[in-house]
């Protein structure tokens, strides 16, 4: 890869293109990466953030996240906030698959425990949490409850027995996006909607029993309720699954049209935009936000599902077994918040693609628990090579509208990982070295192999050495159920 010569190092683990670079760029583009993160970055995502900086009413500059690569208009890794008044809502800077986030939940058993039941567990929830495209949750909706919980998020699943109101305090936005209004989705993305509560979906989508392998701080990990390095705990990562993706579909057509009306240009379709303020932003920020209450729930109600394996399992209660609910991240979305700009404060439409919150210490919209410590932050990595808990910074509030890496990033296509790993015997060869995983098929398997992901090593150390996230531990596979 190429590394454009107008970038420039502006900081630790910081470079930044200005807007000579490209025609159009309001801002500069700039990229959080440690010089080992940077040298493999595919050019895709030079293109793509500098893109995104000629987007109008962009405010600061537009990110990307050393986890970055290609995506469909952004790049994956992406963060640009829009002024509230003058910017837009664009489809690309949100994704398919609204909403799609991470959940990790904590017990009180050690791996001494869990070892002998991992198969048990494992194959509980391949059987109790359906993973894979198109597939169907236990839970069979009518029209007016897929509203509800299109309207509601969380709240409905602790309303309806699937979850505790502590699970509520311990989700962004309390697992509630307010705009929402049902009445702005589709008919087919209701039908695709309507019976896929509590499942998981194809991909990098996974449920993953994990051991606290290595703790880094151990006042922040006993503030989250992690106390002992063989800890185990549950990852979760699914959306909004089939009416994320057509909300999307939805919009994304509908967009490419109408943005002329307002006379906006773009330099690459997949950027379709409109001005948040019109009636077609509103209507499409409504429906997003639909989709992210629908990705809360769904989230929620595998919770419920793991509560109710490791209970059948164990024989004992979730409660007695300490199944809490550390946090719930989202890594897609576009959300109105309030930011420091130029001394000034300002409402924003901030986009993530493919990056997650990283709220410093004393930030209004986190729960009690988190006030002193700033929030917490899941990174995903391979099935093979783990994951990381981090922490928000004060330094992501000035820095990075609060925004930071999400997973490890693919460094390979699907297709050429398949080409290079056979699936049944990948399954195989993690078994030998204690990691028992089932998949909804081979091929998926393969296409997950930890050598198509970036080293999560680096991933992490390059939003440390930015100041941006802190490190508090490492998370080691033991088990998974794969879509």
């Amino acid at each position: 890869m190429v590394i454009p010569k107008q970038l420039q190092r502006i900081g630790n683990a910081l470079y930044e293109l200005p807007t000579s670079y490209k025609q159009g760029m309001h801002v500069p583009a700039r990229f959080v990466a440690s010089p080992t993160i940077l040298k493999d970055m595919d050019h895709g995502v030079f293109d793509q953030t500098t893109n995104v900086a000629c987007l109008p009413g962009i405010v600061k500059h537009a990110y990307c996240m050393p986890d970055g690569h290609w995506g469909y208009g952004f790049p994956i890794g992406g963060v640009a906030a829009f002024d509230v008044k003058e910017g837009i809502i664009s489809p690309g800077g949100v994704g398919f698959d609204i909403n799609c986030g991470m959940r990790l939940i904590r017990t009180n058993l050690t791996y001494t425990d869990v070892k002998p039941k991992i198969k048990d567990l494992i194959n509980t929830f391949f059987r109790t949490v359906p993973a894979g495209v198109g597939v169907k949750g236990f839970a069979r909706l009518n029209t007016a409850q897929l509203d509800d919980i299109l309207t509601d998020g969380t709240q409905w699943c602790v309303d309806n027995g699937y979850g505790w109101q502590d699970d509520v305090e311990h989700t962004e936005s309390n697992g509630k996006i307010p705009w929402a209004d049902p009445a702005t989705v589709s008919d087919k993305a209701h039908k695709r909607g309507k019976n896929q509560l509590g499942t998981l979906g194809s991909g990098n989508h996974y449920l993953e029993l994990q051991v606290a392998k290595e703790i880094f701080d151990k006042d922040l990990a006993a503030a989250f309720g992690i106390t002992d390095p063989n800890q185990v705990m549950v990852m979760v990562h699914t959306g909004s699954r089939g009416i994320g993706h057509q909300i999307c579909t939805d919009s994304v057509r509908n967009f490419d049209e109408i943005m002329r009306r307002y006379h906006i240009t773009v330099p690459d379709r997949e950027l379709a935009c409109v001005p948040f303020q019109s009636d077609e932003g509103q209507t499409y920020y409504k429906a997003m936000a639909c989709a992210a209450n629908f990705a809360y729930a769904n989230r929620q109600v595998v919770t419920h599902r793991i509560r109710e394996g490791f209970s059948s399992i164990f024989k004992q209660s979730p409660e007695a077994l300490g199944l809490h609910l550390i946090y719930d991240v989202t890594h897609n979305m576009a959300k109105l918040e309030e930011h420091d700009v130029d001394g000034k404060k300002r409402k924003l439409v901030v986009h993530r693609k493919g990056s997650t919150r990283a709220f410093g210490p004393g930030h209004p919209e986190l729960t009690k628990q988190y006030q002193k410590t700033g929030q917490p932050i899941i990174i995903g990595g391979s099935m093979e090579t783990g994951s990381a808990l981090l922490v928000g910074t004060e330094k992501a509030m000035e820095l990075t509208f609060g925004s930071t890496c999400h997973g490890s990033g693919r460094t390979m296509s699907r297709t050429k990982a398949k080409k290079l790993v056979q699936g049944d015997q990948l399954q195989q060869d993690m078994e030998k070295r204690g990691i028992y995983v089932k998949s909804a098929s081979a091929m998926g398997l393969a296409e997950e192999a930890g050598m198509a992901y970036k080293n999560i090593t680096d991933v992490v150390a390059s939003v440390e050495q930015a100041g941006i996230s802190k490190l508090v531990a490492n998370l080691k596979p033991i088990g998974n159920v794969k879509g």
